[in-house]
């Protein structure tokens, strides 16, 4: 290959590669949102599974599982946050890794901050 021909293919991978388009904020902001918003209600889904006890290992394995399948109120969050992972891992696949992982993870935290305060529980680190 001659000079212009490599210079067009880097330009074109720094172009694509430099670049973020409106879909991929969106879906870096679509899994966030399903995994932060879900985080608190999964919580709640989940009230009552420390008080299960059993006599062996096997048991107590059962009814943790028993118990959680059970329940609508734990099934259909993580069922929207293993959707937003499936998400993730395709926007995973249009967007660049170090734009993606960090974003994503920040926002997941603010998400589950606010609707765990939409939903009434008292954050420690913040104030009255």
């Amino acid at each position: 290959m001659d000079s212009p021909e490599l210079l067009k293919m880097s330009s074109k991978l720094h172009s694509k590669s430099g670049s973020v388009d409106f879909y991929s904020v969106l879906s870096i902001l679509l899994v966030a949102f399903m995994w932060g918003a879900t985080n608190p209600f999964i919580k709640r889904g989940s009230i009552g599974y420390n008080d299960l006890k059993a006599n062996s290992r096997l048991s107590q394995l059962w009814l943790e599982v028993r118990f959680l399948i059970s329940r609508w109120q734990y099934i259909l969050p993580l069922v929207l946050n293993q959707l937003g992972s499936i998400v993730y891992v395709l926007t995973l696949q249009r967007t660049e890794l170090s734009l993606t992982v960090p974003m994503a993870n920040s926002l997941t935290f603010v998400f589950t901050a606010i609707t765990a305060r939409l939903l009434g529980e008292r954050q420690s680190g913040l104030s009255k």
